[in-house]
């Protein structure tokens, strides 16, 4: 069999086909793939189910209509106090008696407000509490919880704080907070965010003693990498889809806490969600009256599980085990 390749045939020259290539160990150590980016990868996977984006666009329309619908309306609560034809309407008799109305959809409340407006300007309230105790109770637990990984002397202090707070019932603990300050906004972020990111810390410093010795993280310890640099380049970003999965639980935890505080007479003054729900109590068993106290209780529960369904969700889309 004759194994010689005749080159005419093939339409190259020798010197095509045979040419010297350079050495170069810069270039042999460069990997020939698409560029990664991470947030890019998350947003991507996020996106890909078409639930994600419906209840994305559902929490739009929340957030619009609690803090941009009520700079478009002059709500004054007390605007119908001395009409007693205006207290306790239906949809339909709020209409009738105020004209077709957005601001009337949902009827007049004991005072003759707009149950409609009075929602909204609530949710306002009741969101912008947990965003803030959320931002506030994350920040320090992420931090605080970092530092009690890493560090034992800090370790064995912090295990006996909690261990003595921990063992304590936290809503009793927020509800006597509650109890001995003045009932304001800002009373109940003190309330919530006091203790609030001890658990948070404790449920990180756990991660972290996890992470923490992996060979990797040994191997750059050993090479002389600093604990900071570790900690950011090692251990924060694998921990990520975690910390996005544990705020999606806590922003709704702190409206549900300010609903039932409310309810049992404990919350802020301010007419949150939950103070709604408190004034609406009797109308909830009133014929014709259903309106007042179901409204606030339905939105408190779309905004709630919106804000659950969506950081779960965008919690499995940091995961980079979600991105191949």
């Amino acid at each position: 069999m004759n194994n010689k390749i005749n080159l005419e045939n093939l339409g190259f020259t020798e010197e095509e086909l045979f040419s010297h290539v350079d050495h170069s160990a810069l270039e042999s150590e460069k990997i020939v793939a698409p560029r990664y980016s991470y947030w890019r990868s998350v947003f991507r996977v996020f996106f890909r189910k078409k639930i994600n984006i419906f209840v994305l666009a559902l929490l739009a329309v929340l957030i619009a209509f609690a803090y941009i619908y009520p700079s478009l309306v002059d709500y004054d609560p007390f605007a119908n106090l001395m009409d007693p034809a205006s207290k306790h309407l239906s949809p339909a008799a709020a209409m009738a008696y105020f004209g077709k109305d957005l601001q009337w959809i949902l009827g007049a409340g004991a005072s003759g407000e707009s149950t409609f407006d009075a929602i909204w300007n609530g949710s306002r309230i009741s969101i912008s509490l947990a965003l803030i105790c959320g931002a506030i109770n994350m920040t320090v637990g992420v931090i605080v919880g970092s530092i009690w990984g890493f560090s034992k002397r800090v370790d064995v202090f912090m295990m006996e704080v909690y261990n003595i707070i921990g063992n304590i019932p936290q809503i009793l603990l927020i509800s006597v907070m509650a109890m001995l300050f003045a009932p304001t906004f800002w009373t109940m972020v003190f309330a919530l965010t006091i203790i609030g990111w001890l658990f948070i810390a404790y449920f990180i410093r756990t991660q972290v003693v996890i992470i923490r010795d992996r060979e990797y993280n040994l191997a750059s310890k050993c090479l002389g990498t600093s604990t900071f640099k570790i900690a950011m380049k090692n251990i924060l970003p694998f921990m990520t889809s975690v910390i996005v999965t544990l705020l999606a639980t806590e922003i709704p935890s702190y409206i549900s806490y300010e609903v039932f505080l409310s309810y049992i007479g404990l919350g802020m003054s301010d007419m949150s969600l939950g103070r709604l729900i408190y004034q609406a109590e009797s109308a909830m068993v009133t014929p014709g009256w259903e309106m007042e106290f179901w409204s606030p209780v339905a939105i408190a529960s779309i905004i709630t599980v919106v804000l659950y369904v969506v950081g779960q969700n965008l919690g499995d889309a940091s995961d980079p085990r979600t991105h191949m």
